[in-house]
């Protein structure tokens, strides 16, 4: 009799299992090699910002406002030095034309997609319908407001002794119609944040407060006088603060809203970028000491320190 020959059912078996073991190994180094793409373009952008703020500095000789009355935000003033100057050329600077105005170039710049403000570790969609913009961009890098600062209202301060982004002089690089120049920068540049990551999530609401970060424009920060004692919030749509740890949205569940709002932090794991007030770009942990982090955050407190974790 001839005999048949090919694999018997346990053969078979054998083989599947032997593959699937295979993949499980293969796919987290495939997962890891993706991130690690994800994390170099994210730093990439990190470092294009830095260099963006740079030549707007050699440009106007001082670094660009966080936010000014119309509540026009710093990215939009760095436009022009990452390769977007049509988009800044359409840009309306008045009262009339703000970012609450329906049907306006200011809104449709709102809505532009610009690939330096996104990191590609960010799981969320691409837009938002959010203050009257229908497809408002959200933004992965928010600029350095300081270390003193725990909330957008000087009404709601969670902490006693500490700031809000109402207040001006603030010890950061981006506030209320500032205009810090390296001259201001006393702990060196080297040694105090610009930029930092953040971690970006309009459907996530604690407290009342939402993560949402955008560039470009805020209708909620319009109201903005620059005089101290003003109107206006969301301020940290455009600025995070140092004061509390990176990444407190995952590393302490139960703190207040507004400190999870003002916390940077990112999606990549240990930690997240920063872009450094010298043109450099360093990946920080967040296991990193509390009281150097908020010294780095500061431009003015004496404190020359070192970003080892």
């Amino acid at each position: 009799m001839n005999r048949r020959k090919g694999f018997t059912l346990v053969e078979l078996l054998v083989v599947i299992a032997i593959i699937g073991i295979l993949v499980g190994l293969l796919l987290p180094a495939v997962q890891a090699a993706r991130e690690a793409a994800r994390r170099m373009s994210c730093q990439n952008n990190v470092k294009q910002l830095a260099l963006a703020l740079h030549n707007y500095e050699s440009t106007h000789k001082r670094f660009p406002f966080g936010w000014n009355t119309h509540g026009t935000l710093w990215s939009a003033m760095l436009l022009p030095f990452i390769e977007q100057g049509n988009l800044y050329q359409t840009l309306e600077f008045s009262e009339y034309r703000n970012w609450a105005t329906d049907d306006t170039p200011n809104e449709a710049a709102a809505g532009t997609p610009i690939s330096v403000f996104r990191c590609p570790s960010l799981p969320i969609a691409q837009s938002f319908n959010n203050s009257g913009i229908p497809t408002r961009r959200p933004s992965s890098y928010r600029g350095n407001g300081g270390s003193e600062v725990t909330s957008d209202d000087t009404s709601t301060i969670p902490v006693a002794g500490t700031k809000s982004f109402e207040q001006l002089n603030l010890n950061g690089i981006f506030y209320a119609c500032s205009a810090i120049r390296f001259g201001d920068i006393t702990d060196g540049t080297s040694n105090t944040f610009a930029f930092g990551e953040s971690r970006t999530d309009p459907e996530f609401v604690k407290d009342g407060q939402g993560m949402d970060f955008w560039f470009i424009g805020s209708p909620q920060a319009d109201p903005c006088s620059c005089t101290g004692n003003t109107s206006g919030t969301e301020f940290s749509e455009a600025v995070g603060s140092t004061y509390m740890q990176m990444n407190l949205q995952i590393r302490d569940p139960g703190a207040h809203g507004r400190l999870i709002e003002l916390a940077f932090g990112s999606y990549h794991t240990g930690g997240a970028h920063f872009g450094i007030c010298d043109g450099s770009v360093q990946f920080l942990s967040e296991n990193m000491d509390l009281t150097v982090y908020r010294n780095l955050g500061a431009r003015n407190d004496g404190q020359v320190v070192s970003m080892d974790p």
